[in-house]
C-alpha cells in the first residue's frame, strides 16, 4: 500500500522561514501543549515531537494536519514532554566526543519511552475533556517523528485502547520486533538515514493495515525540525510526507 489520495488534502503554502503558528498553549494533562485545529473537530491526533522540541517545521505540520481539509477535521495535540528542555539540535548529528556525551545524557535522564509513555494516558483523558461533543473525541490517532516515533510504536500494543491509527516519520531506534506488538493501522515514513533492514524487517512483522514508504532524497528528521524548507526538494517530500500521513489517518481514523 503506497501513494496519495489525490482527494484527501489541500495543503497549505508551506512557510520555509518566519511560520506563524495556528493554534495556542494550553495545559492539558500538567504538561504545556500546544494546540491546533478546528474546536469543533470530533477526532484527535496526539503528535509526540523530536527530541528538540516545539520547533517551526514541527508547529507547522500539526497545523497543516488540522488544517489541510474541512471534511475532515481534526484536533491536534503536541504535549511539551521536556517541560521546556529539549536537546540542543547543534548535538546533532554528533560530531565531537562532547556532543555524544550530551546526547547520551539526555537520552539517560530525559527521553526515556516509559516515562513518557506514563504521561500519555492523563494527556488524552485531559484533552478529551476538551472535546466540544462532551463525550470525548471518536476516534484518536497517534503521529511521532524520529524518538517519538519509538514512542508511538510502544504506544499501540494489544494493551492500547485509545489509539485507532499510528505513523512515524523518520522513527529512531526502529525495531523490527516492535512490530510484532503493533495491534492498529500503522504508517512507517523512513529516510535515507534509516537502516532498510530495520525497515523491510518492521514492515515483513506487522499483522495490520499498513503503509511502508522510504523517502530516499531525504535526511532523518525531514518532517520535524531538520527540515530545511529553503530546500525546493525538502519542501516537496515535506508537502508529501504530510498528505501520505493525512490519507492514512482518513482511511484509518
Amino acid at each position: 500500500m503506497a501513494g496519495v489520495s489525490k482527494a484527501c488534502c489541500s495543503i497549505p503554502p508551506v512557510v520555509s522561514k518566519g511560520y506563524q503558528e495556528k493554534g495556542e498553549y494550553k495545559t492539558i494533562g500538567g504538561l504545556k501543549t500546544y494546540v491546533t485545529g478546528p474546536a469543533d473537530a470530533t477526532r484527535a491526533i496526539l503528535v509526540i515531537y523530536d527530541i528538540f522540541g516545539y520547533w517551526p517545521q514541527t508547529l507547522q505540520g500539526a497545523d497543516i494536519l488540522a488544517t489541510s481539509d474541512p471534511d475532515q477535521k481534526y484536533r491536534v495535540f503536541i504535549p511539551d514532554f521536556f517541560e521546556g528542555e529539549p536537546a540542543d539540535i547543534s548535538w546533532y548529528p554528533p560530531t565531537t566526543d562532547e556532543h555524544k556525551q550530551k546526547l547520551g545524557n539526555f537520552f539517560a535522564t530525559k527521553a526515556g519511552p516509559p516515562a513518557t509513555l506514563s504521561k500519555i494516558p492523563g494527556v488524552v483523558a485531559d484533552a478529551n475533556k476538551t472535546a466540544t461533543t462532551g463525550g470525548g473525541y471518536s476516534a484518536w490517532g497517534i503521529l511521532g517523528y524520529c524518538w517519538g516515533g519509538k514512542v508511538a510504536n510502544l504506544t499501540l500494543g494489544k494493551e492500547n485502547s485509545v489509539f485507532k491509527a499510528g505513523a512515524q516519520a523518520h522513527p529512531a531506534m526502529l525495531d523490527p520486533a516492535d512490530a510484532k506488538n503493533v495491534h492498529v493501522p500503522i504508517a512507517l515514513l523512513a529516510s535515507k538515514d534509516e537502516d532498510p533492514e530495520a525497515v523491510k524487517g518492521y514492515e515483513q512483522n506487522l499483522t495490520v493495515a499498513k503503509l511502508v514508504e522510504t523517502f530516499p532524497t531525504q535526511i532523518h528528521g525531514w518532517m520535524a525540525a531538520r527540515a530545511n524548507l529553503d530546500d525546493p526538494e525538502v519542501r516537496k517530500e515535506y508537502e508529501r510526507g504530510y498528505k501520505t500521513v493525512l490519507d492514512f489517518f482518513h482511511q484509518h481514523l
